[in-house]
């Protein structure tokens, strides 16, 4: 993909002697938001840990920026600007949120730009000022859910890696932390790869998706593309018209590349 700041080549990675990942190509635009659809167990979030050095990579490549990263340390990957959220949160619960935030800008060493960019985040999330001085464990999912976007983003990241950011959370919070997530796109110039199971949300975000099936890549388009199909529309998003034939398709697997 021309403009690329990310890019995945016939990625293989295992959990042990399960092959989680199975020869997944993908790429991100930069300044872009992309996204991985797929149900529990399709590889959704060992993508997103591949690219950030959570899990080495039995085969392929993952070039971000220009440079071969398969194998780098997390904290390598970090530094070259890449910060993942994972799913769960995952904040340290008896740390004060804003010690929470500082963590994330361990790599960083420019007060002055530190400083600016908590400032921006109180901006994106007000309730995390008003709480700076909680501990994090007592904050509300969603909030937590907060906290974890904006330690990210402290390491003053040009590529977010987001892992089910809408993960139990009332509707209306989702709708507040997507809307935040295009605010940080548009606004930082972030580029974002979010991996989502409200497919509905994640589509109408995003500008690009991808479809995960069983570790393997099985489709991808255009966000606008993919909210059309008969497929995704009956198995993504609810939506019951499709034919028994295109039913049919989707068993087979025929028209999925």
């Amino acid at each position: 993909m021309s403009g690329a700041i990310l890019e995945l080549k016939n990625i293989e990675s295992s959990y042990g002697p399960v092959q989680a990942l199975r020869g997944v190509s993908l790429a991100v635009a930069e300044g872009k938001i992309a996204t991985v659809l797929g149900g529990n167990g399709a590889g959704k979030s060992t993508i997103l840990k591949t690219i950030s050095g959570i899990i080495d990579p039995n085969k392929g490549q993952i070039t971000y920026a220009g440079k071969e990263i398969a194998g780098w340390e997390a904290d390598r990957i970090v530094r070259a600007g890449i910060s993942h959220v994972p799913e769960g949160r995952e904040v340290f619960p008896l740390l004060s949120v804003e010690d929470n935030l500082r963590m994330g800008a361990y790599t960083r060493s420019d007060r002055d730009g530190v400083a600016r960019d908590m400032e921006a985040v109180y901006g994106y999330f007000p309730i995390l000022k008003e709480r700076a001085k909680q501990d994090a464990g007592l904050l509300s999912g969603g909030q937590q859910q907060m906290l974890a976007i904006a330690r990210a983003l402290l390491s003053a990241p040009r590529l977010m890696l987001l892992d089910e950011p809408s993960l139990g959370l009332s509707p209306l919070l989702t709708k507040e932390i997507f809307e935040i997530i295009v605010r940080i796109n548009r606004e930082r110039g972030t580029t974002i790869l979010l991996v989502e199971q409200n497919a509905q949300m994640a589509l109408k975000t995003a500008d690009f998706g991808y479809v995960l099936e069983v570790g393997r890549i099985v489709m991808e388009d255009t966000c606008a593309n993919l909210m059309q199909k008969e497929d995704i529309k009956e198995f993504y998003l609810g939506m019951k018209e499709q034919s028994a034939r295109g039913h049919r398709r989707w068993k087979k697997k025929k028209t999925w590349r």
